[in-house]
């Protein structure tokens, strides 16, 4: 078997986490072994994963193949996008100042903030009663 071209990137958002392998192809889009389009339904989604590509003009020259657990279709949508980011510019390393400039090199840190002992949520109070 000749040896094959691929670039890896690894995308975290909130508790999602996207392994993303980038390799010289048609513009494919596969995600847990089923193309894009039955994955995600939501177009929305479809866009915030497609940032990368459009941004440094890639979006036909790499077929990518995406692996992701946890999480929901947002935050997997997020971490794959974090993940092309990363594999692209393991790609070519011009692209970095470009990729930084739109935001998309860069984890967005925040998560569900968790729920505190004797409350109803993270901080959500119960109701006060003056009498």
């Amino acid at each position: 078997m000749a040896s094959l071209t691929q670039y890896y990137g690894t995308g975290r958002r909130k508790t999602a986490v996207a392994r993303v392998y980038l390799r010289p192809g048609h513009g494919r889009i596969t995600v847990n072994k089923k193309p894009l389009d039955t994955y995600f339904n939501r177009e929305s989604i479809k866009l915030v994963l497609r940032q990368p590509l459009v941004v440094t003009e890639t979006g036909d020259d790499f077929d990518i193949l995406a692996n992701v657990c946890g999480g929901g279709k947002a935050g997997q949508a997020g971490a794959i996008r974090l993940g092309i980011a990363r594999a692209l510019v393991e790609f070519k390393p011009e692209y970095r100042p470009l990729l930084r400039q739109y935001g998309l090199l860069t984890r967005d840190a925040r998560k569900v903030e968790r729920k505190k002992y004797g409350r109803p949520g993270a901080r959500k109070r119960f109701q006060f009663s003056k009498r």
